[in-house]
């Protein structure tokens, strides 16, 4: 462990990237600014364009408390926000919200306690999804079955110790200083891919279910789907920049989704192939009920169909996943990056 991972711990930025964010801005905020910790906190917020009244919300939150500040966040990425974020951030711990994530009580105290035990360059815990609709509450159903997200534990939950990757994270600063940040390149699976370049340089990446943030899941059929076609191709995205960092959890949705998709179409000349989607329907039909059990109707009837989905918009999205980094990086991006290289701020 370097000296840097045993200093102690003096203060926290919390980092929030934002865009159309107005209907639970408010609630997030306020779970960061209730936060029991002693020590000094600030909150950025990244404001992305966004078309609602988000930058209104915002703006109102800052001039009620001085520790929030505002930072523009042109493009609306989410790695540009967080790196834009950095660039400005003055504590030696740093904590990544989203603008739709409300974190426990304690959670602040909790990482900081985590971060000196364990000497972790990051920590996180429990994506405690929770819906307020019948279909978000499917929606969270599903995510916490292994059926739904594999062995996940950041969303089923586990025992505390090293991790590939956790829900959002809290940081050592100096950790994000050595690998640079965010890759403004990830769109999406940003989290993922610099976890892994952290433990690719020894850094310890470390799950502990004491850290809980409730997330609000999607509100439509359509919009799940956009959010896990957009999954499956940011991870064969990590898959082609890492290799070796692909396991047999994240080929089963574009396996389960070939299967299907050869299974109806060959059916229509060898009928006994219809077995094959029949068999996938009838898994997540079955499966979907029992990790329901217990809910009211109107959401248990929704999760097999929510399962379906969340595997099929995944496969497809990592089966047809045609992103190129050379080629998607936006040429303003990586200013932010820069930025957030810099020492941390002398107090």
């Amino acid at each position: 462990m370097s000296s840097a991972d045993s200093s102690p711990l003096q203060g926290i930025s919390v980092v929030m990237p934002i865009l159309n964010e107005e209907r639970h801005l408010a609630e997030a905020v306020q779970a960061v600014l209730n936060q029991d910790w002693d020590g000094p906190l600030e909150l950025i917020l990244a404001l992305g364009p966004s078309t609602d009244g988000t930058r209104t919300v915002a703006t109102r939150l800052r001039d009620a408390d001085h520790r929030i500040r505002l930072v523009d966040n042109p493009s609306g990425r989410t790695p540009d926000g967080l790196n834009a974020a950095l660039a400005v951030a003055d504590y030696d711990v740093v904590c990544r919200v989203d603008g739709h994530g409300i974190l426990s009580a304690g959670y602040l105290r909790t990482a900081a306690r985590t971060l000196e035990e364990t000497g972790a360059a990051n920590v996180g815990g429990i994506m405690d999804a929770q819906g307020s609709t019948p279909f978000e509450r499917a929606v969270a159903v599903a995510m916490k079955s292994k059926i739904g997200v594999g062995g996940a534990k950041f969303k089923l939950g586990g025992e505390a110790g090293p991790a590939e990757t956790v829900y959002l994270g809290v940081f050592r600063r100096e950790w994000l200083r050595r690998v640079g940040g965010y890759d403004p390149r990830f769109s999406r699976a940003q989290d993922w891919e610099m976890n892994y370049r952290i433990r690719a340089q020894g850094g310890l990446v470390w799950f502990t279910p004491d850290l809980r943030v409730d997330y609000r899941p999607r509100g439509s059929f359509s919009a799940l789907a956009s959010q896990y076609k957009q999954y499956g191709q940011w991870r064969r995205v990590v898959a082609r920049q890492h290799k070796g960092s692909l396991n047999a959890r994240y080929l089963a949705p574009p396996t389960a989704l070939a299967g299907v998709v050869v299974g109806s179409v060959g059916g229509l000349f060898w009928r006994p192939l219809w077995v094959i989607p029949a068999a996938y329907g009838a898994a997540v039909t079955t499966g979907g009920l029992a990790i329901s059990t217990g809910q009211d109707s109107a959401v248990s009837l929704r999760v097999p169909a929510v399962l379906a989905t969340m595997h099929m918009a995944w496969g497809w999205g990592f089966l047809t996943s045609r992103i190129r980094l050379t080629d998607d990086l936006p040429a303003a991006s990586s200013v932010g990056r820069i930025a957030c290289l810099g020492p941390v701020p002398d107090r």
